[in-house]
Order: C-alpha cells, then structure tokens, then sequence
C-alpha cells in the first residue's frame, strides 16, 4: 500500500510517498481502508518532531481519518467489516489504511461524507471539550476565538453559539471573518488592522470576555488576557503563530482568572466513557443541522505536500483533506 513517511523527524520537504507492506489487525485492533484524512498543524509538528509526543520512525503523519472497516482483530465487538467510520488515529492517516485500537473507532453518523467526517475528530472534539468541560462556558457568557477561521477556531465558533454564548471571532482578513460570520459569530476582529485589546474593551464595554479560546499564542495572547472579565476563563488549545506566550499572572490575580490548559488527545485516552458521551452529543447536534464541517480544500494523497503547506502556513479557512482513491 501507499503511505506518506517520515523517515527521520526534518523538514517537511524530507517526506516521501512510498510503498510499504500492509499489515494485518492484531487483537482489540482495526484495519480501515482510508477514504480520506484530515490535514492538522499537529501533522506537520509531528512530522518534524516539534509535537508533545514522537512516534517510533518511520511512521505516517495523520491523526485522523475516515473510511471502512476492511479486518477486525481477535476480541473486536460492535464493528464489522465494511462499517463507515471514523477515528482519530494520532499518526498513521495519510496511507491506504490504517491499524488502529477498536476502542477509538466511531461509526459515521447519517448523512456524513467520508471528507467531512475525516475532518471531524480533532476540531471538534478539543472545541467541544474546551468549552465544556475546561472553559465551562454558559448561555449568555461573551466568547472570544482567536484563529477563528481556522479548523479548530470555526468548530469554537459553531459550539459556542449552540451553547448560547455571544461569540467574538477574531482572525487576520476580512475574507476569514467573513467565513466566521456565515457560521454564526456575532463580532467581528481583524487583529491584523485593529488594535486587539482596544477592540476586546469597545465590543464588551469594558466589561471584557468570559472565556478565550486561543489556538494561535504568540503576541495575541498578552492583549486578551488583558481582556478577560472577572473570574473569566483562558483556554490554552495550541501555538499556531509558533510562539508561546509569556504570561504576566499578576494579570490573572487581579481578574480572579483562570489559565486553562486543553489537550483533548489526553483526555479521550484517560477518559474515554466521558469522551463518548461528549461524541454522541456532538453527533447530535450534527443530525440537527448545528454543526456543518467546512471542508475548503480537498487534495489526493499525492499531493500530500501542497495540503501541509496550506495548512502549516494558516491558509486554510475550515478544514484541508486529503482524499485516498
């Protein structure tokens, strides 16, 4: 079968296409035949070995991806061969298949397509976690989305308004905030023309935001956590600008404030009952029509390197998907 390797962590031009022998599923595993995989910052980390946690080499970038059951292991219930599925795999995706453990693997919900369930796992599942479970964000509260027209910063806007929270999108061009707008953020930012933290104080009167969903750090993160209200709540989801910020926390102190660290992947692994739960509401909400994945760029796999590109270098408004033959 076909699979993108990394053969050493390096730069991401070092990647190949190559062909490597497939392998069968061991007991409590999955084989699936991909169909498409999402393309995530985190791949392009992974891959150069940048990321909180480095696979055995060589190894296939990729996190997540959908497509069929084609095996099942020893011990495997509820799946079965042909089943439509999704899984977040953590690496491994952009190949013809993928051997995952059975306990990850979700069926596809009704009507989902393979692109968008592939571009499903990751953003949703740290947005949903984010705000519920770590930012534990109310109906009514302010939110505020750095990155907003990106993978995980539109999943942010589209849960926050289905929890009642007036949403702030903030992102650097007009033609990004207008994709926020279309999914439901009531404000609008353009950080690249405006003075972020004058703009925070205009839009709540000076009252500032409840809850701060950060994906991007770097020189942003200092001007909104200055623009947090009292006893508001900083979600810290990742570093996309590729900066981490250094936070001054007697600002935290005087707000009564709290810094909140998310990391989905650990938490659907350490918790995976809640992790279901949280799965099958945000299917729900899919089957109701709240939630619409935004799939802006579709590649095949052969064209691995110009998906990573898009992405790594924040051009892609939704999500990028390569897509398997």
């Amino acid at each position: 079968m076909k699979a993108v390797l990394v053969r050493e962590f390096a730069p991401l031009d070092q990647l190949i296409l190559a062909d490597v022998p497939p392998r069968g599923a061991r007991p409590g595993e999955v084989v699936v035949s991909v169909k498409a995989a999402g393309v995530n910052f985190m791949d392009g980390l992974i891959a150069q070995g940048k990321y909180q946690t480095k696979p055995p080499l060589p190894f296939s970038p990729g996190a997540e991806v959908a497509g069929t059951v084609k095996e099942i292991g020893a011990g495997v219930t509820g799946i079965t061969p042909g089943m439509r599925v999704l899984v977040a795999t953590g690496h491994g995706g952009f190949a013809e298949e993928v051997v995952t453990p059975a306990v990850g693997v979700m069926a596809l919900p009704e009507g989902m397509d393979f692109a968008e369930a592939a571009s499903f796992p990751i953003v949703y599942g740290t947005s949903h976690h984010a705000l519920k479970d770590r930012g534990q964000l109310r109906a009514g509260e302010t939110l505020l989305v750095l990155g907003a027209a990106g993978g995980v910063g539109l999943t942010a806007v589209e849960i926050g308004k289905v929890m009642g929270a007036r949403v702030i999108a903030c992102a650097s061009s007009d033609e990004k905030l207008a994709l926020c707008k279309e999914y439901g953020a009531d404000e609008l930012i353009n950080y690249a023309t405006s003075d972020l933290r004058e703009r925070i104080k205009e839009l709540t009167a000076g009252k500032g935001v409840d809850v701060v969903y950060d994906p991007v750090g770097g020189a942003y993160a200092e001007p909104c956590v200055r623009g947090l209200a009292f006893m508001g709540r900083y979600l810290v989801i990742g570093f996309a600008s590729g900066e981490i910020p250094r936070i001054p926390l007697n600002l935290l102190l005087l707000k009564t404030a709290s810094l909140v660290g998310v990391f989905w992947g650990a938490y659907a692994k350490i918790r995976p009952q809640d992790n279901a739960a949280n799965f099958a509401e945000l299917f729900a909400w899919y089957a109701q029509g709240r939630l619409r994945p935004h799939v802006s760029e579709r590649f095949p796999l052969a064209q691995y390197a110009a998906a990573l590109d898009t992405v790594m270098n924040r051009r892609a408004k939704g999500k990028v998907v390569l897509l398997v033959p």
